[in-house]
């Protein structure tokens, strides 16, 4: 069992790792496939878990649409680490860089319900995003699974002193 885990940024080397992960998980019908030149042109929009090894076994990315809001994709754990609160830290990873960024709404297309709601989130009507949002998660080509996620939103008080909820968040502190 894996006893540390540390959530930072992504870098350019976490790549292959990063799309490792996600085809394994897309080949079940869990997520959309993401292609390398896509995660290399999106390094930037992502967390990852390390592990004690340096090893990366999980990502999650904060992908902004719009001025306010801001989608949650691509997250995925290692199977053998997963109900451990790897995929919890990493969304928190990606809450506080919403407050960062002064995004006030943050949502994720997911069939995972009940793991989103244990953070706060709540199924919403697909009216409240962008057309162009649920248009592509309507016609997005059919997984195995045969379902159409779910639509589930987040508010972020910014109004709120920004606190890490993710202890195990390495930040690094700017001299500006």
């Amino acid at each position: 069992m894996e006893s540390t885990l540390v959530v930072r940024k992504a870098h350019m080397d976490d790549v292959k790792s990063m799309h490792g992960l996600l085809l394994q998980c897309a080949q079940k019908g869990l997520l959309l496939p993401r292609a390398l030149i896509h995660l290399y042109g999106h390094v930037r929009n992502f967390m990852v878990a390390e592990n004690a090894a340096g090893e990366i076994v999980g990502c999650c990315a904060l992908a902004p649409v719009w001025e306010d809001l801001a989608e949650i994709c691509s997250l995925v754990v290692r199977d053998d680490l997963r109900r451990m609160g790897a995929g919890r830290d990493l969304v928190n990873a990606c809450l506080v860089e919403c407050r960062d960024l002064h995004i006030k709404k943050v949502f994720a297309l997911t069939y995972q319900e009940a793991f989103f709601a244990r953070l706060g989130f709540k199924v919403v009507d697909k009216s409240v995003l962008p057309q162009k949002i649920w248009l592509t998660a309507c016609t997005a080509p059919s997984t195995p699974t045969a379902m159409k996620p779910l639509f589930i939103l987040n508010w972020i008080p910014l109004h709120r002193k920004q606190r890490n909820t993710c202890p195990r968040l390495k930040r690094s502190r700017s001299k500006n």
